[in-house]
């Protein structure tokens, strides 16, 4: 599980024949044989005819044709129903359009979107349960509301040490209700100004590495950055053993 995060300001990652057929097709070339002499016998057909199933003549079927027949149409792929949805989750968007690289670092800006916020906290070691919790509580309050989320899960860590953090879960929207409603739950915004993007593509117990990537890359460049860093959910977080997890780091600039 987690135990190492850098102590603000830390925080950055990048993790890092076509079988080719040649089918040789020569043509068949059929030896001419000089004619067999005319024979008196009489043919097999007549000596020993074979019994017939069907008419010698039969009519010709109005709707086919002796003549060469134009290479048939190709199906049109399926298309799917016109009420057919993508799976609601997958498709929120992230907060900057353009996909994040494993092997480099992007310097990006980030909007300030609207946003339904819970606090919490965590040890290390129950980060993704904690993180899901928080998440899922956001989902169903929305859900009663009748707001639907707009974009992708987000987790800002306002406050880490060697033991746990704290942090801030949030789910954008599209608009902020009014008025806005009281309780653990609140609305506000997304940090947005100009950051520097870490993907990190493996599980969630070997992100460390991506953030010792993101400290000594800031090390390198003397980047000052605030004391809080970013994780947004590209896919969903599911335990911390999923190497399929893809997840964008955001160190803000100060």
């Amino acid at each position: 599980m987690i135990r190492l995060r850098p102590k603000l300001p830390a925080m950055l990652p990048p993790t890092l024949l076509a079988a080719l057929g040649l089918a040789l097709a020569g043509p068949a070339f059929a030896q001419q044989q000089p004619p067999p002499p005319p024979s008196t016998a009489p043919s097999p057909a007549q000596t020993n005819p074979l019994p017939t199933t069907t008419a010698p003549n039969p009519p010709q079927d109005p709707e086919k044709s002796s003549a060469p027949q134009p290479d048939k149409a190709l199906t049109p792929p399926t298309v799917p129903p016109a009420d057919a949805k993508p799976n609601a989750a997958t498709a929120r968007p992230t907060l900057v359009e353009t996909k994040g690289d494993a092997s480099d670092v992007d310097e990006v800006s980030l909007p300030a979107k609207p946003a339904a916020i819970l606090a919490g906290k965590a040890k290390w070691e129950e980060a993704v349960p904690s993180l899901r919790q928080s998440f899922a509580r956001i989902e169903s309050e929305l859900a009663k509301a009748g707001i639907t989320p707009a974009g992708r899960p987000i987790a800002v860590f306002t406050r880490t040490d060697d033991d746990g953090f704290q942090y801030e879960a949030m789910i954008p929207v599209a608009q902020a209700p009014e008025p806005k409603p009281e309780g653990e739950i609140r609305f506000g915004a997304t940090p947005s100004g100009k950051a520097l993007r870490f993907a990190h593509n493996g599980s969630y117990e070997g992100i460390d590495g991506t953030y010792e990537t993101l400290t000594a890359y800031l090390d390198a460049k003397d980047i000052m950055v605030q004391d809080r860093f970013i994780e947004e959910y590209v896919t969903d977080l599911k335990d911390g053993a999923d190497d399929k997890l893809d997840v964008n780091i955001y160190a803000l600039v100060r």
